[in-house]
């Protein structure tokens, strides 16, 4: 081969290492640790539609069934709507898809948990997706902003 050629061969390589880089799904993880008990905690966020009454974004939920799947349509404060698909549920977690949503994200996939932390409980979100219409900077910027204010909120209800 010539030097050309491998060059050549060399950037083309590199390329599709940015490409397949770019491909992989954003992620982001927040958490806090908040007064309480687990369970105490789990009891005031852990309803799929409770976060109507920890996140300061959400003036209101509203779950449904759909063809044997939980869906909830949350409604902003500024009257933009999220529908969402509860994906797993258990007695210290649930695990949600968003299905549409005027968020500058795609292939949303969250969980948010609870686990003891000595006398006191640790809260986490977490997720991964894919930017939409946004750079990855600005879709993670936005999601990290909501699972804050969300996470501030639950300290504060906590009595943090």
């Amino acid at each position: 081969m010539t030097k050309r050629t491998l060059r050549t061969l060399a950037a083309a390589i590199a390329a599709m290492g940015l490409l397949v880089e770019s491909a992989a799904a954003l992620e982001v993880a927040s958490s806090a640790t908040v007064a309480g008990k687990p369970d105490v905690v789990w009891q005031k966020i852990g309803d799929f539609c409770a976060i109507q009454t920890w996140h300061p974004a959400i003036s209101k939920c509203a779950q449904s069934e759909e063809g044997g799947s939980t869906y909830r349509t949350l409604t902003t404060s500024d009257g933009g709507t999220v529908k969402e698909k509860l994906v797993e549920h258990t007695d210290t977690s649930y695990t949600y898809e968003i299905i549409d949503s005027p968020l500058p994200v795609e292939n949303y996939r969250a969980t948010i948990s609870v686990s003891a932390e000595g006398d006191r409980t640790r809260v986490d979100w977490k997720s991964s997706f894919d930017a939409k219409g946004k750079s990855d900077s600005e879709a993670k910027d936005v999601i990290s902003g909501i699972y804050k204010a969300g996470l501030d909120k639950i300290a504060e209800m906590s009595g943090n």
